[in-house]
């Protein structure tokens, strides 16, 4: 075979772990943007390099450009390969991609080829991955089973999601893909959230790598989880599927949230800032009178509040109107230490729905 051979993504989006290296040569912002799963980066261009590439060939000619882009290219590939490729014994199989599968990559591709290695180059470059995870992503969220996990704030959701992923159940959680809590006070600390694009990457990695004749475990989510947006076909399934109600006490809920919530416990300013968002629906007295518990410590009191008066209407809204079928889902009702509890329930549901 004559290489470096020139691949679609389509033929191997079942098997990427054919190739020893996924290598996206694109610059670091754009690496940071999405990848496609298991890529490193290995820039032949970086930021700075690529805009001054950019200005030239837009203020002076293409000529110009490529030929600065062109030693700025062959520096950088010789960088990587004193620095990464060296190790690399002589059946390494790397598959290489730029942006649109032209020159970035092309140049990498032909000097790692050259020198004897079995590269692949994707044709099309990331844009025809994001076009495959477009059209592919609605097909598998539309063709798999889900038990959707329901029940108000504090009602620990995500920790028996947690417990169903430890006893092996197929388990999609896109709090934690979105790296928020999916309210407005949901934002974790230090902590930013993917793209729109890294969101729907890992969620169609997640679900291609799933056996469609198992149930998939999901939290009840809105459209939205922070600032992205669930994809539209996946909020539809969901929408249509089973569900399974968690029933707990308040006391068990506000024990839950104030392990869940220690950061704002911690820096009461932080969660202040955080209820003014809600001035619009309660009014700036309602919101003060939160915002005084917050300051003088008085956690339980406040969360009590924020679940009798804002979560629990706001919830219960927000389940008639999108999951048609709560109505006659599973309620599931326990005491004591719910903590404890979670990995019996895990145990259970799997025992229900895998059978």
């Amino acid at each position: 075979m004559k290489y470096p051979s020139i691949i679609s993504f389509e033929s191997v989006a079942k098997s990427l772990d054919q190739f020893d290296s996924i290598i996206d040569v694109r610059s670091p912002a754009e690496f940071k943007i999405d990848q496609i799963p298991g890529a490193i980066n290995c820039p032949v261009l970086d930021d700075e390099e690529r805009i001054r590439v950019g200005t030239l060939y837009k203020q002076v000619n293409a000529f110009e450009a490529k030929k600065l882009g062109a030693a700025l290219v062959a520096k950088n590939i010789g960088h990587h390969l004193a620095l990464q490729f060296q190790g690399m014994s002589k059946d390494w199989r790397p598959l290489i991609y730029c942006w649109r599968g032209g020159n970035r990559s092309g140049s990498m591709a032909h000097i790692l080829a050259k020198i004897g290695w079995p590269v692949a180059q994707l044709e099309g470059g990331y844009k025809a991955y994001r076009h495959y995870v477009n059209l592919n992503l609605p097909e598998l969220a539309q063709a798999t089973r889900y038990i959707v996990l329901c029940g108000p704030t504090g009602s620990g959701k995500s920790r028996l999601l947690e417990a169903l992923a430890q006893h092996d159940a197929q388990v999609l959680d896109l709090e934690k893909l979105a790296r928020h809590r999916g309210s407005v006070l949901g934002k974790l600390p230090s902590t930013s959230q993917p793209s729109q694009k890294h969101f729907e990457t890992q969620i169609w990695q997640q679900l291609a790598a799933m056996d469609i004749s198992r149930p998939i475990f999901i939290e009840a989510e809105s459209k939205k989880v922070g600032d992205l947006r669930v994809p539209e076909a996946l909020i539809e399934r969901m929408r249509a599927s089973e569900c399974v109600t968690l029933n707990l006490s308040l006391a068990q809920r506000v024990a839950i949230l104030s392990a869940d919530y220690p950061h704002f416990i911690a820096q009461s300013e932080q969660l202040i800032a955080q209820l003014q968002c809600l001035t619009p629906l309660h009014g700036k007295e309602q919101i003060g009178r939160w915002c005084e518990l917050a300051r003088t410590g008085h956690w339980q009191e406040l969360v009590h509040a924020l679940l009798d008066k804002h979560y629990d209407p706001t919830y219960q809204r927000a389940i008639e109107r999108n999951f048609p079928h709560s109505h006659r889902a599973k309620v599931i009702t326990f005491e004591g230490d719910a903590n404890q509890y979670f990995p019996q329930l895990a145990q259970q549901l799997i025992a229900t729905y895998e059978t």
